[in-house]
């Protein structure tokens, strides 16, 4: 049951595999170019296991100790897994001792992998949502070390490197866009953050516009769940 839920969950995850390996390696290299040890890569990749949070990281330990500015940058920035959570409920329902490590893994990608394919015919649905979890953070850790020890062992030029975050998050949402006929989703998302972008800024946007992004698919919850079953 196990093999067979890996090997159904391994050809969804290999379009992350590049991505994060890429990713990883870049915050590898930006991370010993700030001068910490290479061993710290594989250490945030586990503990903290979010992309954009262990980027920022990097300039929270650089800047004075603000343990409160920490805090409200981290719970700004990673606000969105609270509603990722919520829509999991039923998915992980049955998960047993894997619901833990399913909700501690839950990345942006992952949460695309697993709102958008099923499982194939025959195959543990939970297995199967546990091994695109488990691989994906392998392909995290992964890229993470590799940029660490490349870093440690060789000079680079990390101007713009950081961009590649970005790079990342734009192919995720046009493959999602080119997936579904109904755009909505979508457009909420882009809709909201650039209206909060405009109303708070740059530096306190991303928490209201996840909030205006819950209101509204509460609201248009049931029409687009209509849309998608009949697609």
């Amino acid at each position: 049951m196990k093999k067979k839920a890996f090997l159904a969950a391994l050809p969804f995850t290999i379009p992350i595999f590049f991505g994060y390996l890429f990713s990883g390696i870049a915050f590898g290299i930006l991370l010993t170019s700030h001068g910490h040890a290479w061993w710290w890569a594989p250490v945030m990749a586990v503990v903290i296991l979010a992309g954009s949070m262990q980027f920022i990281a990097l300039e929270i330990l650089a800047a004075p100790f603000n343990p409160l500015m920490a805090l409200a940058m981290t719970l700004m920035v990673n606000a969105r897994h609270m509603f990722y959570g919520l829509s999991m409920f039923d998915k992980f329902r049955n998960a047993g001792v894997r619901k833990p490590y399913q909700i501690y893994a839950l990345t942006d990608e992952t949460y695309s992998v697993l709102c958008e394919v099923e499982p194939p015919e025959g195959v543990d649905r939970d297995w199967f949502n546990f091994f695109v979890a488990a691989l994906n953070q392998s392909y995290w850790v992964g890229g993470c070390t590799l940029g660490a020890l490349a870093g440690s062992a060789f000079r680079f030029n990390t101007k713009g490197i950081d961009f590649v975050l970005t790079a990342l998050f734009l192919v995720i949402f046009l493959s999602q866009w080119e997936s579904t006929r109904d755009h909505r989703p979508a457009l909420i998302g882009v809709g909201c953050a650039v209206l909060a972008l405009l109303l708070f800024g740059p530096d306190n946007f991303i928490l209201p516009s996840m909030i205006g992004i819950f209101l509204l698919m509460v609201v248009l919850r049931k029409p687009v769940e209509a849309s998608v079953d009949h697609e």
